[in-house]
């Protein structure tokens, strides 16, 4: 009779795709952030999206982290620094929706860029941006100085 000892971990990431697309500037960003919304809840619920770069800035990938209620979405920093530890990303830029059409960062906006980026640090890996997006508009931190 054979036990297991340990639980085995598996874990996966494919390059299948475009990873040739480049990002330059927080438009860029948006430009892939809007194909991944869905634009019919953009103004409904917030979601939130971590993409993930190499040190050419080209797109490794992309992952929705969270999508939750009308006015937050909860989002655990180890899934965001997991995705980006499985694609080997040196860079990452994150963006959520406000529905309410209000660009200007909550303070519990601020507080998790604040976390993400920290967390970015020990690992080696840089949070460049943080996108907040309406079904119009957008707000870069990095834009803005806040970064």
């Amino acid at each position: 009779m054979k036990f297991n000892i340990v639980n085995e971990i598996k874990l996966s990431y494919s390059r299948k795709g475009n990873c040739e697309r480049s990002i330059a500037s927080s438009r860029d960003a948006v430009e892939v952030f809007r194909a991944h919304f869905d634009a019919e809840e953009m103004d409904y619920r917030e979601s939130f999206f971590a993409l993930y770069l190499n040190q050419a800035n080209k797109v490794l990938g992309i992952k929705k982290i969270s999508e939750c209620g009308i006015s937050s979405t909860l989002v655990d920093v180890r899934i965001v620094m997991q995705a980006a530890l499985l694609c080997n990303a040196t860079a990452m830029i994150v963006a959520h929706n406000h529905p309410s059409g209000n660009l200007k960062p909550s303070s519990a906006d601020i507080q998790m860029t604040s976390q993400i980026k920290e967390a970015g640090k020990v690992l080696n890996i840089s949070l460049l941006d943080h996108v907040i997006l309406t079904s119009d508009c957008y707000f870069s931190f990095a834009d803005d100085g806040l970064m």
